[in-house]
């Protein structure tokens, strides 16, 4: 008996170390391309960036963030830091209004983090005019100089516009 509970002990510990996260991990996304045109719009959205308790206390790093749907809307906020006002903190939530092109359901998210501090957020939620409230979730060091994220559009393309200076 001992033997066999020792052999099913064995085994789930091996299954686990097998097994892989449905969390959904976010993704580098070099070929992203940003509309900054797209910008001029007559919608509003609240995003709330929560930075992970794990990040450095301040930061000086700048980040931006783009996001849209799967028809092409794309919302693009350059530079959304601000080292004076104590933006991106540890254990922090910021809040932003941003401006842009009107969207369906937001499916996908980026961000763009320049410096060297490594800055890195939990979670980011977007609410939007036309759709429910869109979290993605990191909790992971974002590298610099890239935009890194998630696209749950289904497989459709993002927007495919001329590209603009981060």
């Amino acid at each position: 008996m001992k033997t066999l509970f020792l052999l099913l002990l064995l085994a789930l510990i091996f299954c686990s170390a097998q097994s892989r996260s449905i969390i959904p991990r976010p993704h580098p996304q070099p070929s992203l391309k940003i509309n900054a045109t797209q910008n001029v719009g007559s919608c509003s959205f609240s995003v709330s960036i929560r930075t992970s308790c794990s990040s450095p206390r301040y930061t000086q790093d700048h980040i931006s963030l783009a996001f849209g749907d799967a028809y092409g809307n794309q919302v693009y906020a350059p530079h959304l830091d601000d080292p004076s006002s104590r933006t991106f903190e540890s254990c922090s939530t910021d809040t932003f209004q941003i401006s842009g092109p009107c969207t369906y359901q937001i499916c996908y998210l980026y961000l763009y983090r320049t410096g060297y501090d490594g800055w890195m957020p939990y979670d980011v939620t977007v609410y939007g005019y036309n759709s429910k409230p869109a979290t993605f979730y990191y909790n992971v060091n974002i590298p610099a100089n890239i935009w890194y994220g998630f696209n749950y559009c289904s497989g459709r393309r993002v927007a495919d516009a001329s590209s603009a200076t981060k």
